[in-house]
């Protein structure tokens, strides 16, 4: 095995997770409640589950930018516009009001409203990558 492939699999690989643990860092900061503290203090099943949507969601795009850049700098700049609009929908979708409050029925726990949160955040990126199928 050439050990450029190689190298080129870690800069690719590294990147991704990088671009990931960037996305977990700004996610926790656009959502309107402390995502970390409800998952690891409180056990909030509904805001780990929005979580995890999240970061599914994030992960298809970032995928998507994978098999379909022409080059490193490619893929690191339609990663970071995945991030950029799934972080833009976890921004308006969080700060709904009324009876469609997710921060609310988030922070409450509302098992139901986490699972929509993750399905919502899935779709997101599906339609993400999707549009990056150039």
């Amino acid at each position: 095995m050439e050990i450029g492939l190689f190298t080129g699999f870690l800069s690719f690989f590294f990147t991704a997770v990088a671009l990931v643990i960037v996305f977990l860092y700004l996610y926790a900061i656009v959502t309107p409640y402390d995502d970390y503290n409800l998952i690891f203090q409180e056990n909030n099943v509904a805001a780990s589950l929005g979580f995890g949507g999240a970061i599914i969601g994030v992960s298809i795009p970032l995928y998507s930018a994978l098999v379909h850049s022409v080059s490193y700098m490619d893929f690191a700049i339609w990663g970071a516009i995945a991030i950029f609009i799934q972080l833009i929908f976890a921004f308006v979708v969080t700060r709904l009001g009324g009876k469609y409050s997710f921060k609310e029925k988030i922070s409450q726990g509302v098992v139901p409203v986490g699972i929509l949160m993750a399905f919502l955040s899935i779709s997101i990126g599906l339609l993400n990558a999707g549009s990056m199928s150039y």
